[in-house]
């Protein structure tokens, strides 16, 4: 019985790479996973070889297991995640298209694939993913989501709900589509349930409204916000809406985003560039969106994508 689970799920795994493969034909080169909204190609991010092996030996670690239970979509879930903190994106979201068509009703695979399709700039796929994932959940308690890269404390912040709602807003939001994204993200804060949760979705509701120049809107969420919040990982956001609040000047909060920016120093520079944008300072936010995509290593990164979209549409003349 063992054998055949492992022949099954060999089968499962095989059957996904192909798949991955038979997507995109000659579509792209070798070694690149995207091509970014201003043409330029996107790869596989170089990874630390300490943090690359103990990936790969998580990834084997998650095929091993759904080698044990070929029929779990926990196990599916895994693969399609520990693949995906490879930088193997294409493959990830072809995993957890897989997981679609075994589970059509399991709300994750949904949430996970959307989560992949924005970081290959593929929004309008993200969208259809994460309304369907809203669909599923709709009216079900919610459930927390564990973390494939646990912070510090080892606490996860986020659930499905909040994931699925947070991530359709964000599509929306690189879109353009600041209506659309507004409704997300007011549904999001309903699930919100703990600060690093509300200081994430606030960050993004702040931002939308002032993007539909709803000022008074925007300032209301900010009433609830305050420095002594026990933040565990979003302290970027935390920090940005302190900035939104004027308890923290913009020159305390950021740095040119180089080579080797964080992710932290992504996040906090997108924030100040668009600040600077709707408050009409469209130099300084125009330098501070170039900046961010000055360097390479965070470009899944949601600032550097949304600076990235922010400037394609600049280019095609969209707000």
């Amino acid at each position: 019985m063992e054998r055949t689970h492992r022949v099954i799920a060999l089968g499962i795994i095989t059957a996904l790479g192909a798949a991955c493969t038979e997507r995109t034909p000659g579509e792209l080169p070798e070694g690149v996973e995207a091509i970014s909204l201003l043409g330029d190609t996107l790869r596989v991010p170089a990874l630390p070889d300490s943090v690359r092996l103990a990936r790969e030996a998580e990834l084997a670690e998650a095929r091993a297991t759904l080698g044990r239970e070929p029929n779990s979509a926990d196990a599916l879930i895994w693969v399609g995640r520990r693949t995906a903190y490879l930088g193997r994106y294409r493959e990830a979201a072809a995993i957890f298209g897989e997981g679609i068509r075994r589970f059509p009703d399991d709300a994750r695979f949904y949430r996970h694939r959307g989560h992949r399709h924005i970081t290959l700039r593929r929004f309008d796929l993200a969208v259809q993913d994460f309304e369907r994932g809203a669909q599923l959940v709709a009216g079900r308690p919610d459930e927390v989501e564990p973390d494939g890269q646990p912070n510090a404390r080892g606490i996860p912040t986020s659930t499905l709900q909040f994931n699925i709602w947070y991530h359709l807003g964000l599509a929306y939001y690189l879109q353009g589509d600041f209506e659309n994204a507004l409704r997300a993200y007011r549904e999001c804060m309903a699930v919100s349930q703990n600060p690093d949760a509300q200081v994430a979705t606030s960050h993004w509701l702040y931002m939308t409204l002032r993007r539909l120049d709803r000022p008074d809107e925007a300032g209301m969420v900010l009433t609830p916000i305050s420095a002594g919040m026990p933040i565990i990982e979003n302290t970027a956001y935390h920090r940005l809406l302190l900035m939104y609040q004027g308890l923290l000047p913009a020159d305390s909060l950021y740095r040119p985003a180089g080579a080797e920016a964080s992710l932290q120093d992504i996040t906090t520079a997108y924030g100040v560039g668009n600040w600077h944008w709707y408050n009409q300072r469209r130099t300084e936010a125009d330098q501070v969106l170039r900046a961010i995509q000055a360097g390479r290593s965070q470009w899944a990164a949601f600032g550097y994508i949304a600076a990235e979209a922010e400037l394609a549409r600049q280019v095609g003349g969209g707000r």
